[in-house]
């Protein structure tokens, strides 16, 4: 068998664009994965495509050689945007494998642990601050509309759910306060302020309210505050019964200060690349749980990265608000590990979202329910992808 292509696909998603790869054989199997750059990565595409030309020719099964070949070639520039070139090749070359095999990409990795994954509801209501009418639902403009939502999440079967930091009562619309990102042309201080915490502590307690006290609810503070910032958001919402903070810190010694000063647990890491990426962290003892990005890291790579928790006594949480051929990635990342917490899914998107693949991801009762065709489970389907050209 030999890689005769190697071709990127895009798609209208709303307030962002999907991409996919897609990698031919001379023997008509194909194999997909799914990957982003629409959040910190530009031109990632570009980096596939000059990466993939290598391999044409070459055999798609040893994942292992080209990955590690893939990563020697790039090594004077590792990390960033060359690790999610390498992460999207190799993801779309155990498709290919898995499918030549007639098995699940999780038994490539020793079989399911598990066939059911729980899940927790991601952008709990972000979305709808600004996307609402793209999305066909009902926006957010006040703390109501949280409880009623939250209420709404339990009745469909989720147990927990993440929220980010909604700004409701001010001049202007509702918006969300994400500085970190500067998508909003926010000035870089990334100060808190005690306003700032009484409006947290509000939009938690209507979180609570409607979902009642044995829902498990998330707090994601993004990389929107430097340390400071962190101890006080932390120690002011200890006593609100989350159960975890979500930080995002390129400083490990500062996570561990965090983690120390407070009694609620400590999620980060998602945006680390490889083994080498997170030792730091594990050797901080600076989070509770780990969060790995499959698209970005590659599904061996997350593997591996989750082992190397283990031997920290760390559970790890796929980060997974993408599309739905990577929530089948990171299902099959769950289902492998033996180490594992909880898995992310962005349930609320655009209309369209289940048309761009062939089987949509199965919930029930809040649970994801691991596929068992070969592969992950579905491929984009191409035609409705080219249905919505990315803008």
């Amino acid at each position: 068998m030999k890689i005769t292509a190697i071709e990127s696909l895009h798609c209208d998603a709303g307030w962002r664009t999907l991409s996919f790869l897609k990698i031919s054989t001379d023997e008509g199997l194909i194999g997909y994965s799914e990957y982003n750059e629409s959040y910190g990565s530009p031109g990632l595409s570009e980096v596939i495509r000059r990466l993939g030309e290598l391999l044409i020719g070459q055999d798609p099964r040893p994942v292992e050689r080209i990955s590690a070949n893939l990563y020697a070639r790039t090594r004077q520039a590792p990390e960033g945007l060359i690790q999610q070139a390498i992460a999207a090749i190799e993801n779309a070359l155990l498709d290919v494998k898995a499918k030549a095999l007639g098995v699940p990409v999780y038994e490539l990795f020793g079989g399911p642990v598990r066939d059911r994954l729980r899940l927790y509801w991601s952008h709990f209501g972000t979305y709808r601050l600004h996307h609402a009418a793209v999305m066909g639902v009902e926006p957010l403009t006040d703390l109501a509309g949280v409880e009623k939502l939250a209420a709404e999440a339990v009745e469909r079967g989720f147990t927990a759910m993440k929220t980010n930091i909604f700004l409701f009562d001010r001049d202007g619309a509702p918006d969300l306060h994400m500085p970190g990102f500067g998508r909003r042309n926010e000035t870089p201080e990334l100060n808190w302020s005690r306003d700032l915490i009484d409006r947290l502590r509000q939009q938690i307690a209507a979180m609570r309210s409607g979902a009642g006290p044995a829902a498990d609810l998330l707090l994601d503070l993004n990389f929107n505050f430097k340390t400071e910032g962190y101890l006080q958001i932390t120690r002011a919402l200890d006593d609100a019964g989350l159960s975890w903070f979500e930080i995002d810190s390129f400083d490990p010694a500062a996570l561990r200060d965090i983690r120390e000063k407070t009694r609620t647990p400590i999620a980060s890491c998602e945006s680390l690349f490889g083994r080498r990426g997170f030792v730091p962290y594990f050797e901080q003892h600076a989070m509770d749980v780990a969060i790995i990005d499959v698209p970005w890291n590659g599904l061996n790579e997350s593997l591996k990265i989750a082992a190397m928790a283990e031997a920290y006594e760390i559970n790890v949480a796929p980060h997974n608000f993408y599309g739905h051929l990577s929530t089948l990635m990171s299902a099959h990342f769950c289902a492998a590990l033996p180490n594992y917490r909880i898995m992310e899914i962005d349930i609320e998107d655009v209309p369209w979202k289940d048309d761009l693949v062939t089987e949509p991801p199965r919930i029930e009762a809040g649970h994801l329910i691991l596929p068992t065709t070969p592969g992950w489970g579905a491929d984009p389907d191409e035609d409705a992808i080219r249905a919505h050209p990315p803008k």
